[in-house]
C-alpha cells in the first residue's frame, strides 16, 4: 500500500528519534512513542502539513498487566489515540505508556485536540491514569464515592465497597461488600440413554 508507505516515511521524517515503534498491522500503523515527548509528538502530528492529523477519534486506557501470559517487557498502563488526517485521508494509532506503575501519569493533550477531554476522564476514571493539565479530571461513569478503577485488571469482580440505602438511617450508606465469592459449576442433566438408538 503506498499511502501506508509514504505515510511511515513521513512520520519518520518528522518524528525522528521521538519514535520507539512504528508497526503496520491489517492495514493500519501503530505509532508508540515515550511519555515525555508525546505532548510534542501530539502536536507535530496535527500540525506538521504533511501529516495533518488534525482530528481525535478516541482516547482509551489500556492494562497490560498479564498481556501475553506476562511475558511481555514494557509498561503496565498506556492510552492509545485514534486520529483522523482529513486532508490525507490517513488514519493512526498512537501508544504511549506511563512511566510509572504504581502512579500512572501522562500529560493531557486537551490543548491539542478539545475532544480528548472526556476521554481522558473515562481513562483516568476506569485505570487510574492521571492527565496533568487536564482541565477537569474527575470521574464520569462511576460515582463520586467509587474506590478504585474498575477496569485494572487486579480490581475485584466484586468491588471494593457496596452502597445500600438505609432504611433506619434514611440515607444512602457505603459498607465493605458482603457477596459471598462462589464457584459456579453447571449442572449438566442428561436422561438415561439419552442421545442412543433414537
Amino acid at each position: 500500500m503506498a499511502t501506508i508507505e509514504s505515510l511511515k516515511a513521513d512520520l519518520e521524517r518528522v518524528l525522528g528519534q521521538d519514535v520507539l515503534g512504528l508497526t503496520e498491522r491489517l492495514g493500519e500503523l501503530t505509532l508508540v512513542v515515550k511519555a515525555d515527548c508525546y505532548p510534542a509528538v501530539c502536536i507535530a502530528l496535527r500540525d506538521d502539513a504533511s501529516l495533518r492529523f488534525d482530528t481525535l477519534i478516541d482516547l482509551c486506557g489500556l492494562d497490560y498487566r498479564d498481556y501475553g501470559d506476562g511475558s511481555r517487557d514494557g509498561g503496565r498502563f498506556a492510552a492509545v489515540l485514534h486520529l483522523l488526517s482529513v486532508h490525507h485521508n490517513h488514519r493512526l494509532r498512537l501508544r504511549v505508556f506511563c512511566e510509572d506503575d504504581n502512579f500512572p501519569v501522562l500529560a493531557s493533550v486537551t490543548g491539542v485536540w478539545p475532544a480528548a477531554g472526556w476521554f481522558e476522564r473515562e481513562a483516568f476514571d476506569l485505570f487510574g491514569i492521571v492527565f496533568e493539565g487536564h482541565p477537569d479530571l474527575r470521574r464520569i461513569l462511576t460515582d463520586y464515592g467509587f474506590v478504585g478503577h474498575p477496569f485494572r485488571k487486579d480490581f475485584p469482580v466484586s468491588g471494593y465497597v457496596e452502597m445500600r440505602y438505609d432504611p433506619e438511617q434514611k440515607r444512602v450508606i457505603y459498607q465493605p461488600v458482603t457477596i459471598e465469592p462462589r464457584e459456579i459449576v453447571p449442572r449438566v442433566i442428561r436422561e438415561e440413554g439419552y442421545g442412543v438408538g433414537r
